[in-house]
């Protein structure tokens, strides 16, 4: 018999759902992908000791190192300390270090495992940010832990550099410092207003044509230090733009949660890779279409990413910088951790309407791994709220 679920409806009934997924088998070892493809992790709070949540938000180390493995062993990179981390959300830049500095230790522990991590200036708040040297040195600081534990940046946007920038010609000066001092290649990330409001005229312009010139004139200046970007827009023409005119050693890393199933399959002449946040909550669904899509497999690859996309953009719908709690609670459904809290307490950020959509969503992309554990926890939040 189907497990069922009492729902609540935007109507204000209640619905009795019946689960109609199956779950995605495990490979029997890491696939290899014919794209790269990074995992944007989350971490994993301890309500055991998570006593002030909003100012000293706890971290559970164990879990959110477990995680990764999930992650590596569906033969994901993993995007570390990155914004699904809560960086400037509740993970400051001192939880930063202890995730970065753990996470590269455990990587060591992996045949096979990759990851890179999130270089950006959270330290260094905006207020305090009084000229560009001041955003340029919290930028060294950052990079240079990284590269000080063996690791490879990805160099984050800075609210810091929004709010002191004055034109195109900051950017240029405080990108071109930073990946002139670099040890190793990096990739950028132009993230849209809609993830953060507080970068609304990053790169020194409002229209994207604008914007565009300007990264690549910092990506052409500085091409032996750049792997490639990620651009985070939700607009999928903006990112087919962008990867036309990157130059061909360049990589383009999509973090479009809501088209990057088309930009990852491509268009015949180029495809994007991928550093995405939504791979944390559908990642053996992802695992299964790049490995069919290696294969040359695209009706695989299709039908199994597709139904994912419609769960992706209800997670990262508007305000999208809330996405993280749909993240999280995949993961709690799922197993992943014992209990449905996060660092700020984040959970409270999206209402009960929210989750039940996600639930059905998820449901019917096959995402619920443990069908009776996810019915179970289901049920419980929604009695909480008073639903069920």
């Amino acid at each position: 018999m189907a497990k069922a679920v009492k729902l609540p409806r935007t109507d204000r009934s209640i619905e009795t759902y019946a689960l109609v997924g199956t779950p995605i088998e495990r490979p029997e070892a890491a696939p290899v992908f014919n794209r790269i493809a990074y995992a944007a992790a989350h971490v994993v709070s301890d309500p055991w000791a998570d006593t002030l949540p909003w100012n000293s938000p706890v971290i559970d180390w164990d879990a959110t190192m477990a995680f990764r493995h999930h992650l590596w062993s569906l033969g994901f990179k993993i995007a570390e300390a990155m914004d699904t981390s809560q960086r400037g959300m509740g993970l400051d830049w001192a939880g930063a270090q202890e995730l970065i500095s753990r996470s590269l230790a455990e990587a060591r522990t992996v045949p096979g495992a990759d990851l890179a991590c999130g270089a950006g200036t959270d330290q260094l708040p905006k207020q305090d940010a009084k000229s560009l040297d001041d955003v340029i040195s919290a930028y060294e600081e950052q990079l240079g832990f990284i590269e000080k534990h063996g690791g490879r940046a990805i160099l984050m946007a800075s609210r810091a550099l929004a709010h002191v920038a004055k034109s195109p010609d900051d950017y240029r000066k405080v990108y071109g410092r930073i990946l002139g001092q670099a040890k190793d290649k990096v990739v950028l990330h132009w993230l849209g207003d809609m993830f953060d409001p507080e970068l609304t005229g990053y790169w020194g312009g409002d229209r994207f044509e604008d914007t565009l010139q300007t990264v690549l004139s910092i990506i052409t200046d500085h091409q032996d230090k750049v792997e490639g970007i990620k651009i985070s827009l939700l607009d999928q023409a903006y990112e087919v733009e962008l990867r036309r005119r990157l130059p061909q050693d360049v990589i383009c890393f999509t973090g479009d949660d809501f088209n990057y199933a088309t930009l990852i399959e491509g268009d015949g002449t180029r495809h994007s890779h991928a550093l995405l946040g939504i791979f944390d909550a559908v990642a053996p669904q992802a695992s299964k279409a790049l490995a069919a899509l290696a294969k040359g497999d695209l009706a695989t690859f299709r039908g199994t990413i597709e139904p994912t996309v419609p769960l992706s953009r209800k997670i990262f719908e508007a305000p999208t910088q809330y996405y993280k709690a749909g993240v999280v609670f995949l993961a709690w459904l799922n197993g992943h951790q014992s209990h449905f809290t996060m660092p700020a307490g984040m959970q409270s950020a999206r209402g009960a309407l929210h989750y039940a959509d996600i639930f059905r969503l998820a449901d019917r992309a096959n995402v619920l791994d443990r069908p009776d554990l996810a019915a179970a926890r289901m049920t419980a939040l929604m009695t909480q709220y008073g639903f069920a």
